[in-house]
């Protein structure tokens, strides 16, 4: 199993340093990879009384893909991913480029976690279309895959229309991997199609559970094996102590978890970037 850490962008300050420090402790306590998430705006609630969202203006969001080119340079080991990036509001070439070269820069140890979001408020300031976000990762999906492992591409469909053009330099690996987020029947049929592991984005209920199974079904009718495809667990440190944590993880074992990420983010325990790094080493030691 991998463990992972989950960029704590709220609590991040706008510091170069205080980020390089965050990372290299990471590495240092053994973790296997940052995961960082992914918003381009925030909604002003105040002005929006309909807003519902758990995010608004006043949460700061470290942009995903330069954060990343960031983390890049200042580790040696780490793994790198999003967690996840809101694919259908971005343009897939630019995801296609942006990816490749965080891959470039990270010596080939990026993955690309993706969804479709849950904002319509950003999606109208970014000029894309709430209502075929899902058709629209469906193409994406396609598409990246095609530049990342196609000298040249010319592709015609619904939402994107590519005429003899690609992507260089190209990515370490090719195709790089991407892993869904989310929990619709129509997301994990796509997971189960096109991707390399499902990123659950919560708890070990019984929901988790039965869309755990109703993965494995889509796999199986993709003609693929459910045990070599991945699964990454949150565990969220508010959820206890060392034991409460073990336990946990445990659970998610039992499901066939390949991979856990530790949440220190907003509303845990660990409010202050010490006390979260001392919250990830306490983790640590407990798997260990």
């Amino acid at each position: 199993m991998q463990y992972g850490v989950f960029f704590p962008t709220r609590e991040m300050p706008s510091d170069r340093i205080a980020i390089r420090d965050w990372a290299q402790a990471v590495e240092d306590i053994g973790f296997d990879y940052i995961q960082v998430p992914d918003h381009v705006l925030g909604a002003d609630r105040a002005a929006l009384p309909d807003y519902e969202g758990p995010y608004d203006i006043t949460d700061p969001f470290h942009e995903a893909f330069v954060t990343l080119g960031y983390l890049a340079a200042v580790t040696e080991r780490v793994g790198l991913s999003t967690g996840v990036l809101i694919l259908p509001q971005r343009q897939t070439a630019l995801v296609a480029k942006q990816a490749a070269q965080i891959d470039i820069l990270c010596g080939g140890r990026f993955r690309l976690g993706v969804g479709v979001g849950w904002n319509p408020v950003e999606y109208e300031a970014l000029g894309q279309d709430w209502k075929t976000r899902g058709r629209r990762q469906t193409e994406q999906i396609e598409l990246l895959n095609r530049y990342w492992t196609e000298r040249t591409v010319d592709f015609t469909g619904e939402f994107d229309q590519v005429h003899h053009a690609g992507v260089s330099p190209a990515s370490i690996q090719r195709p790089i991997p991407i892993w869904f987020g989310g929990g619709a029947d129509a997301m994990l049929k796509r997971a189960a199609k096109y991707g390399q592991g499902w990123i659950p984005l919560g708890n070990p209920s019984s929901n988790a559970r039965a869309r755990l199974e109703k993965l494995h079904g889509f796999l199986r009718d993709e003609g693929r094996d459910p045990a070599t495809f991945g699964l990454e667990a949150w565990i969220r440190s508010n959820l206890g102590g060392a034991p409460e944590w073990r336990a946990a993880v445990e659970t998610w074992r039992g499901l066939g978890a390949s991979h856990v990420t530790f949440n220190t983010s907003t509303g845990q325990d660990a409010e202050t970037l010490d006390g979260q790094i001392e919250a990830l080493a306490a983790f640590m030691a407990e798997m260990r």
